[in-house]
């Protein structure tokens, strides 16, 4: 039997990733939606043909489903999967995991206290490009440098709650940036130094306090360090990692990872130009697997209270002037 899912938040994430991840889902199916505007709720509803809730209480009391996507405002994800806890309603929950580090303890404590699983999504995960470039690292001899980008222009960077640091909790770093932070926490652990920039001036006058620009710089005990670029101000639309190491190097593109040699001719390449919902239908059926004890969580509370950590060093640096070392913030 499928697995019965409610999407709460019918934001452009939702719309975009995860109800079609579910309407292509082998292992779970859609049985409500939840959403705070009555219009967009409605209008949903009428497409997807399944009930709509306004109030999540309300939907997780009258349908019970096994597991909800929530897809909310980043300050009001804490408060959803409280509820969701309360009633032993597994949780998908849309990046960030959290906006602080002692948040993301609370909902730690919370979903084990509540015996729920509660997954991050991060669909670069379950996309084949980038769960090839482990091996590709591993022939590139020692890596020593990193070079990430994650940029795009928006007219407005401070629109909306994602300009409202005490709403989203950060900017750039925190909202997209999350998805490179999570490949370089995937890829090489959480670095012993982190220090970063930013601004909040791309649009003088723009009255937002949270970040449209950062760079941050990372070290590791092993020698290994690098610089990321984030951006919801600076075009073209980028999205690269460019690891080099001492016999090659390896460079991620949205779609394409490559191995190159010394003189950067391409040794080998992997592409992926066309599946726009397969990455999210095979997220979901991997968190149904979660449920049902055949795989494990590997994106779940414990991992991403590194994820905090070290966003919470990018804040904290920029404050204190100095490298900090994000366990310091664990």
């Amino acid at each position: 039997m499928k697995r019965r899912a409610a999407v709460i938040g019918l934001g452009h994430q939702a719309l975009e990733d995860h109800l079609p991840g579910l309407l292509a889902s082998s292992r779970a199916e859609l049985v409500a939606i939840c959403d705070s505007n009555p219009d967009t709720l409605r209008q949903r509803q009428e497409q997807l043909q399944v009930p709509g809730f306004t109030r999540t209480g309300e939907l997780l009391d009258a349908v019970a489903p096994d597991f909800v996507v929530v897809a909310v405002p980043h300050h009001a994800g804490r408060e959803v999967v409280h509820e969701c806890a309360a009633r032993g309603v597994h949780v998908l929950k849309e990046k960030p995991f959290a906006t602080s580090v002692w948040e993301a303890r609370d909902l730690a404590q919370v979903c084990q206290a509540g015996q729920v699983e509660l997954m991050v999504t991060l669909q670069r995960r379950f996309n084949p490009i980038h769960a090839s470039v482990a091996g590709m690292l591993d022939q590139i001899g020692i890596p020593f440098l990193i070079d990430g980008q994650y940029t795009f222009h928006t007219d407005d960077p401070g629109a909306g709650w994602r300009g409202d640091i005490r709403q989203a909790g950060g900017g750039c770093i925190i909202d997209m940036g999350y998805h490179l932070i999570d490949l370089l926490l995937w890829y090489f652990g959480l670095p012993s130094r982190v220090i970063a920039e930013f601004s909040t001036t791309a649009v003088p006058g723009g009255g937002y306090d949270a970040e449209d620009t950062a760079v941050i710089q990372l070290g590791y005990d092993t020698d290994l360090y690098g610089s990321v670029l984030l951006s919801r101000w600076v075009a073209p639309k980028t999205e690269r990692l460019h690891v080099v190491g001492t016999r090659g190097s390896v460079l991620l593109t949205k779609g394409q990872v490559q191995r190159l040699d010394l003189h950067g001719a391409v040794v080998e390449e992997l592409t992926r130009p066309h599946a726009p919902a397969s990455a999210s239908a095979a997220q979901i059926d991997y968190f149904c697997r979660v449920l049902d004890g055949e795989r494990p969580n590997t994106s779940g509370p414990d991992q991403h209270l590194a994820h905090a950590a070290f966003i919470a060093s990018c804040y904290q640096s920029k404050a204190a002037g100095r490298y900090i070392d994000p366990k310091e913030m664990l």
